[in-house]
């Protein structure tokens, strides 16, 4: 890529965080307009999950390919695919006639929104290339995650009241063609000098993985933990897990590269990922059930309640990134596991829930941290790697989000459906204190994903690890004396 000038290099950032807005808005503003949709498509409870869990099943199954898509065809070029596919779905859910043909065009997003964020890091990536600067733009990269939390509620309830729920999904078509626009323009290609072959068996096998397990702990709490249907997918998830990690350790352009993973900065990130991005999505989910099902506020009144937390994400995000520019991500990513364990903490021990104050004092402190956590995630996940394979380092942190997100609701849901069904359930008058007895076991999990975070935090970033980090880059700058083809040669 050419060296391009600050403002430029600060264009094609706003590019990039355009397409992270318009598929982080999407999530939040389709959770507001679900009652709607279930009311006019007639849809059940089971078909307004697959509306959700369609499209993060198949964005974290086909993020790692994309993000080698763009390493071999060119980064600018998969971002204009994904701009116009992701636009294109937008807009069939718009027109969608019942609720199968929803799922279907939420799929069709999904694989647009599979070319946006991992390709877009990976243009950031190799457009910022001085650490420090770097880390910066990642820290602004990860404050519009805020903002679409802190816009979502209240676009999606707006548009919900005045205009119906399809008009949610229209506000994606005009960013997506003002960023299309956008990156003809101003966005140079690039890519990487040895990029990965295809790898469909691999990919066959993350879907499966990643299908069978969502599913096996999504239907659960209904079919029963040891009914022969659950034990069949966990089964399934299982031999798919193992098939994926002895075939890609054969092969020599895997799908996922496991040397990556003897970077234990490199690991500890990916699992930060999964821990901190299930605690949000089992923090909004739980929140927004007894917002709205217990103390009855409206979705756009509930988004109102839960802008604490937005702002301050959207507050500690950019100053995350100078953290990690200034000092490295292990204070942040400490911080992170402190507040968003106290916030757990609170909710799980003090009943947060029941009293204003220290509710409102729950969602500030998660809000703290997971703004905390986002730029350290992203910053250790693509910077201990060779910058040529960014966008496969990318893509991983990317399809950690997307699982921990996944994971988020499919266990936290369990939970609460095996403690009570009417907490739940707004035909039933639950009380308040029934409502948190049920999700006390859930908060704790909450809180031991934030032990986690705060415990990797602590391993994962000290001289042993970052020796760890060394030794993997050399395992790829040995390749070409392995006899492997170099990047001139092709792959």
């Amino acid at each position: 890529m050419p060296e391009l000038s600050h403002r430029r290099r600060l264009l094609v950032l706003a590019i990039c965080c355009m397409s992270l807005l318009i598929v982080s808005l999407d999530n939040t503003v389709l959770n507001v307009a679900l009652p709607s949709v279930q009311r006019e498509l007639h849809a059940s409870v089971s078909g307004l999950q697959w509306t959700v869990d369609a499209y993060t099943l198949v964005l974290a199954s086909l993020l790692m390919l994309s993000g080698s898509m763009a390493d071999r065809l060119g980064r600018r070029r998969v971002f204009l695919a994904g701009l116009v596919v992701f636009s294109l779905g937008s807009l069939l859910c718009s027109l969608a006639p019942g609720l199968e043909w929803l799922v279907v065009f939420r799929m069709v997003q999904a694989v647009g929104g599979s070319m946006l964020n991992p390709v877009a890091m990976s243009i950031i990536t190799n457009t910022f290339t001085e650490p420090r600067e770097r880390a910066r733009a990642i820290g602004v990269w990860g404050g519009v995650v805020g903002i679409s939390m802190a816009a979502g509620p209240i676009v999606g309830g707006l548009l919900v009241e005045s205009v119906g729920w399809r008009s949610i999904f229209w506000i994606n078509v005009p960013i997506g063609a003002l960023a299309l626009f956008l990156t003809l323009r101003y966005v140079p290609e690039s890519r990487a000098p040895r990029p990965r072959r295809a790898d469909p068996v691999g990919q066959l096998l993350v879907i499966a993985l990643f299908g069978s397990l969502t599913y096996a702990i999504i239907e659960a709490p209904d079919a029963g933990w040891l009914s022969a249907e659950i034990l069949t997918f966990a089964l399934v998830a299982l031999i798919a897990l193992a098939g994926l990690i002895g075939y890609e350790q054969r092969r020599r352009d895997p799908l996922i590269d496991l040397r990556f993973f003897h970077s234990a900065p490199f690991s500890g990130a990916t699992v930060v990922a999964v821990c901190a991005f299930a605690s949000l999505a089992g923090f909004l989910f739980m929140n927004t059930l007894y917002l709205q099902n217990i103390r009855g506020l409206s979705a756009l009144e509930a988004g109102l309640y839960m802008l604490p937390m937005a702002g301050m994400t959207l507050l500690f995000a950019p100053l995350s990134g100078r953290l990690v520019g200034s000092r490295g991500p292990r204070l942040p990513l400490l911080l992170a596991g402190c507040a968003m364990g106290a916030s757990g903490l609170l909710f799980a021990g003090f009943d947060a829930a029941a009293d204003n104050a220290l509710l409102f004092t729950g969602y500030v402190l998660f809000g703290i941290g997971f703004g905390l956590v986002n730029a350290p995630i992203t910053n250790t996940a693509v910077s201990g790697m060779p910058r040529t394979q960014a966008g496969v380092a990318a893509a991983v942190a990317s399809t950690s989000r997307q699982v921990g997100s996944s994971l988020g609701v499919a266990v936290i849901g369990a939970v609460l459906a095996g403690g009570v069904h009417t907490a739940a359930d707004p035909a039933h008058a639950a009380a308040a204190a029934d409502f948190v007895a049920a999700a006390r076991p859930a908060w704790w999990i909450l809180t031991g994903c934030a032990a986690a975070i705060l415990l990797l935090g602590a391993l994962t970033t000290g001289r042993w690890a970052r020796a760890t980090a060394r030794h993997t880059a050399a395992l790829f700058d040995e390749e070409p004396a392995r006899g492997q083809p170099s990047a001139t040669t092709g792959a």
